[in-house]
């Protein structure tokens, strides 16, 4: 298993710095949130990721994975009716699935909440049928890319759409096509499985539907900052043989971003230690 920081914890910081503080603290990647580096499909060009590319390797780390896809531009939307908009977004998307694949990334992770939530009057089957639709177009294009395209599931007060991992490998199996799967997050699994961390992944990663697991505490700072317990789920992914990446994901950042950012990767390093 390697370990991955979500570079937005750091984005007080510019690019250079933030690879030198996740290199120190013993990362091997950054998870790249696209927001942090530009605010559109002009700013993620192929020359910026390899841009980005060099700069993480010439401190010893890659760019494992995207996240927080749709933030900019504004007013994207996968489950919108509006057919104009939602080209606009599945073809940002593609680009943003062009741009991980130069950046060396092996991994998108779809979350959006906003973007992807019914609008007013728009029932959930409506909303959850054009994502679908959506995600069907893109998954190919991501396989092409050599990328894999994870539908996260999300906790409820975030979006009723897609919850738990069960949700996301129904939409998954659907499509059937190979540069799609799911992926875990602790947070959003602890406030939406009726199943612990363990045992959602002792059901869904032998069977290949899970490709990526974000690593936070149910009370959405780090982990170990609170009662979410991370090695279970740790030594879980151990037993299986899990290979993939664990990308620290805090939304609080306490009681400060550097400290934060200092505690979760020393805390899940430690535990990743004992597992050996």
């Amino acid at each position: 298993m390697k370990l991955a920081l979500c570079n937005e914890v750091l984005r007080h910081l510019d690019f250079e710095a933030q690879c030198a503080r996740a290199a120190a603290l013993g990362c091997d990647a950054l998870e790249l949130a696209p927001f942090t580096v530009g605010s559109g499909a002009a700013d993620w060009t192929l020359a910026s990721a390899q841009r980005l590319r060099r700069q993480a390797a010439d401190h010893g780390l890659t760019i494992s994975s995207l996240h927080w896809l749709l933030v900019q531009p504004e007013g994207l939307s996968l489950s919108t009716g509006d057919a104009a908009l939602f080209e606009r977004t599945v073809d940002l998307l593609r680009v943003l699935i062009d741009f991980a694949a130069a950046c060396g990334a092996q991994v998108l992770v779809h979350g959006s909440p906003k973007q992807r939530s019914p609008a007013a009057g728009q029932s959930l089957a409506d909303a959850l049928a054009r994502c679908t639709e959506g995600w069907a177009r893109l998954a190919d294009h991501a396989d092409g890319a050599g990328v894999v395209y994870c539908i996260e599931p999300l906790a409820p007060f975030e979006t009723p759409l897609i919850n738990t991992v069960a949700e996301a490998t129904a939409v998954v199996d659907q499509i059937a096509s190979p540069g799609l799967k799911t992926m875990l997050d602790l947070s959003a699994a602890s406030h939406a499985e009726q199943d612990d961390a363990p045992a959602v992944l002792r059901r869904w990663l032998p069977s290949g539907h899970i490709a990526h697991v974000q690593l936070n505490d149910h009370n959405r700072r780090g982990p170990g900052q609170g009662d979410t317990p991370v090695l279970p789920a740790l030594r879980m992914l151990h037993q299986l043989g899990y290979a993939g990446w664990l990308a620290i994901e805090p939304f609080d950042y306490h009681p400060d971003a550097d400290s934060c950012a200092a505690f979760s990767v020393g805390h899940v390093r430690g535990l990743m230690e004992h597992l050996r």
